[in-house]
């Protein structure tokens, strides 16, 4: 995974909790959540817009 291992997802963890606090990863964690489902969706979105356009082409 990006040429990150287990030890170092640790570290990255640390660094946050020290910046933020534990009272804030709860929401930071849901933000990112909803950041990685609005991404996922408007991919799908563009990958479904590209396939009607070349049906669409087909079809002609």
């Amino acid at each position: 995974m990006f040429g990150i291992g287990m030890p170092e997802l640790i570290i990255i963890l640390v660094i946050i909790m020290i910046i933020f606090g534990a009272g804030k990863l709860p929401e930071i964690g849901s933000g990112i959540g909803r950041g990685i489902r609005n991404f996922k969706k408007a991919t799908s979105e563009v990958e479904k817009e590209d396939t009607n356009k070349i049906e669409e082409g087909k079809d002609s």
